[in-house]
C-alpha cells in the first residue's frame, strides 16, 4: 500500500497498546508489537502477516536496540515509534521509597529515552519519522498521591518539547499524548503499585485515595479503542500536533493549568519585572 507505514509500539501486551497495535494493523500498517512478555503480546494483539511480536523491556537499550535491528530487518525502517508503556507507583512521597521512585522514572522517562535513542538513527538515515510518547494529565498538572508518576511524565513532556526542534531538520516530527482517564487495565493491581503505608500522618488520606481508585477501575469514560483509533488518523497528517490532550476531562485540565499559569504569572508580574541590572549608576 502506498501510505503502509512501519509502526513500532512499546507495551502492546496490555492495555491501550493493545487498541494501538490493532487500529494500526486495521488502518493498513505493518506492526512491531513490543512487550516484555511477546506470549502475551501475541495473545491479544492477535495474528497478522504485517505483524512482528518482539521481546523489548524499556529499561534495557540492548533490548531497545534488538527490537529496532529486528524492525529494519523485518520490514526495512520504522516510520512511527510509539513510547506506551509504562505503570503507576503511587503513593504519598515520603512513603515511596529510594528505589521504587528510581524505577518508576527508569520506566517512564529512561524507557522511552532509550527506545527512541536506538529509532532516531533509522529515521535520520529515511529523513522521516514520527515520534509518539504517551504522556499523561499528569505531565503537566501534577497531584497528590503521584509524585513519582508526575516527576517522571513531567520530564517526558520536556524531553519531548526539547528534541522536537533538534531532530525537524532530519523531517522527524513528535507528537505528545495526553490522556485523561480512559478504561484501560492501568489501575489494575498488575499496573499500579501503591508504597506501604509506614506514616500515621498519611494513613486516612492513603485509604481514601485508593478506594476511590479501585472504584474507578473500569467505569473509566474514556474509549481506548478510539483514542487508538484517532491517534492513527493523526499520525497519519503531514503535520501531527505538537501535544495532543485525549479526553474531554484532559482538554479541561489543560485548560485549568493554563489559567492557572497565568494567574500566577500575573500575580507578581511588578515585582518579577524588577529585577534587571540597574546600570545607570555604573
Amino acid at each position: 500500500m502506498k501510505n503502509k507505514k512501519i509502526w513500532l509500539i512499546t507495551g502492546a501486551g496490555r492495555g491501550m497498546g493493545v487498541n494501538i497495535a490493532r487500529a494500526a494493523l486495521v488502518a493498513g500498517n505493518a506492526v512491531v508489537a513490543t512487550g516484555r512478555n511477546t506470549d502475551a503480546v501475541t495473545r491479544t494483539v492477535g495474528k497478522a502477516d504485517d505483524l512482528l511480536v518482539v521481546k523489548l523491556d524499556v529499561t534495557s537499550p540492548e533490548d531497545a536496540q534488538a527490537a529496532v535491528k529486528a524492525a529494519v530487518e523485518r520490514f526495512g525502517g520504522i516510520d512511527v515509534l510509539v513510547n506506551n508503556a509504562g505503570n503507576i507507583s503511587a503513593g504519598f512521597f515520603e512513603e515511596i521509597t529510594p528505589q521504587d521512585f528510581r524505577a518508576q522514572v527508569e520506566t517512564l522517562l529512561f524507557g522511552p529515552l532509550n527506545v527512541t535513542r536506538a529509532v532516531l538513527p533509522v529515521m535520520r538515515a529515511q529523513h522521516s519519522g514520527l515520534v509518539v510518547t504517551i504522556s499523561s494529565t499528569a505531565g503537566f498538572s501534577g497531584g497528590e498521591f503521584l509524585t513519582a508518576y508526575a516527576a517522571s511524565k513531567f520530564g517526558v513532556e520536556g524531553w519531548m518539547e526539547s528534541l522536537t526542534p533538534e531532530v525537524a531538520p532530519f523531517g522527524i516530527r513528535t507528537m505528545l499524548v495526553e490522556p485523561g482517564f480512559f478504561r484501560t487495565e492501568l489501575l489494575t493491581p498488575e499496573s499500579t503499585h501503591y508504597a506501604e503505608p509506614t506514616i500515621e500522618d498519611y494513613a486516612e488520606r492513603t485509604r481514601q485515595i485508593i478506594t476511590a481508585w479501585s472504584g474507578m477501575n473500569g467505569k473509566q469514560g474514556g474509549d481506548p479503542a478510539r483514542l487508538a483509533r484517532v491517534l492513527v488518523q493523526l499520525a497519519s497528517q503531514e503535520e501531527p500536533p505538537l501535544r495532543w490532550a485525549a479526553g474531554a476531562d484532559a482538554v479541561e485540565e489543560l485548560e485549568r493549568k493554563a489559567r492557572r499559569l497565568l494567574a500566577q504569572a500575573d500575580a507578581y508580574r511588578e515585582l518579577s519585572s524588577s529585577l534587571a541590572h540597574d546600570d545607570t549608576n555604573a
